[in-house]
């Protein structure tokens, strides 16, 4: 029960088991995070430790059967861990082709994850028969775990400034809408600013209520001075008066309603005044949605992770695997535990008769 096993693993571990090589490396998710010159004085850089949720994920990664897909189609994984005839190393050499499944549980037994979740460091280590094919798989899992963090900072990225976006879009919409609708009315009513029109019409009213003034003053001298009432002086004053009053309330018709079915100025005044406030509303929200985009914006891209790199990957020069004297100690120690259960039963049985 003890030795019979010993001899014949002893004798598979050195005269059928293939020497497998090793390759290591050891990363990190780091998160930078760089704040404004004007908080800092000269933009400091600030080191922060590894983000605990992306090293999760990161170690999640590594285990998943994408993985094992994208880098068995850069170098073709089942080639190389078949590289000994199963039929010589049954045990530890790849039974090609197989499926996904099983090169997955290969992948289990090939590649060793050693995940410390207090520092955040991921370390590993590769098997392979050939040291430069462990150095390769080793490399493109860091290449293709560093693409990986690198579209978790995209993607945090885009999350920080979309809803900053959003509110820009919108702003752009409402401005241009307001925009839109101010030159519809300008187009419409044939004027570009009412405000001066209007003031220009009240200072022809002024000018006439002056000249009637003048007239009003021009007919009280002519009465004063003249003693026959058909005096044609009078009469071409005062029709000179009724001509102004007439003027004066045909312009001012026009300043205000009248039957006519065309707009009054103070209409026109009124609205104009109203499609340039929610102008000049709309360009301030404007103003303010691209302020705090640009913010948003700059925020995120002083927020970046990456992945920091402390082993690269090793290019072993000797076999380190199998580890044949620890396999045959841990063996032997099993099978001496298992025959001494089985001894203490028996005598524990025969005990009992």
């Amino acid at each position: 029960m003890v030795l019979a096993p010993c001899i014949l693993a002893g004798y598979y571990l050195w005269n059928r088991a293939a020497d497998q090589y090793i390759s290591r490396v050891g990363f990190s998710v780091r998160t930078e995070e760089t704040n404004s010159a004007i908080e800092l004085l000269g933009g400091i850089t600030n080191l922060s430790g590894s983000s605990s949720s992306d090293t999760d994920i990161l170690y999640e990664f590594l285990q998943s059967q994408e993985l094992v897909e994208r880098i068995d189609q850069e170098l073709d994984l089942r080639a190389i861990w078949s590289r000994v005839d199963p039929s010589e190393d049954p045990i530890f050499a790849y039974h090609a082709p197989g499926t996904i499944e099983d090169l997955v549980d290969h992948w289990q037994r090939a590649v060793r994850i050693y995940y410390d979740g207090g520092t955040g460091l991921i370390d590993l280590e590769v098997l392979a028969y050939d040291p430069q094919d462990a150095r390769a798989i080793a490399q493109l899992i860091f290449e293709e775990s560093s693409e990986m963090i690198n579209q978790l900072s995209a993607i945090a990225r885009e999350d920080a400034i979309s809803y900053a976006r959003d509110e820009l879009e919108q702003a752009e919409e409402r401005l241009a809408d307001a925009r839109i609708a101010l030159a519809e009315w300008r187009n419409e009513n044939q004027t570009v600013d009412p405000t001066a029109d209007t003031a220009g019409q009240m200072g022809l009213v002024t000018n006439l209520q002056a000249q009637l003034a003048e007239a009003l003053i021009e007919l009280d001298i002519l009465r004063d001075t003249t003693n026959r009432e058909n005096d044609p002086r009078l009469t071409q004053v005062e029709r000179r008066i009724t001509v102004i009053q007439n003027r004066i309330e045909a312009e001012r018709a026009v300043l205000g309603a009248n039957g006519s079915g065309r707009t009054a100025f103070a209409d026109l005044v009124g609205q104009f005044e109203r499609l340039v406030v929610d102008q000049e509303f709309a360009e301030q929200a404007y103003t303010t949605a691209l302020a705090s985009f640009d913010g948003a914006r700059n925020d995120a891209r002083r927020q970046s992770r990456y992945l920091a790199a402390h082993v690269r990957p090793t290019l072993a020069e000797s076999s380190q695997y199998p580890d044949r004297p620890m396999q045959l100690g841990i063996l032997t120690l099993f099978a001496f535990l298992i025959w001494t259960v089985v001894v203490l039963v028996a005598y524990s049985l025969r005990d009992r008769r």
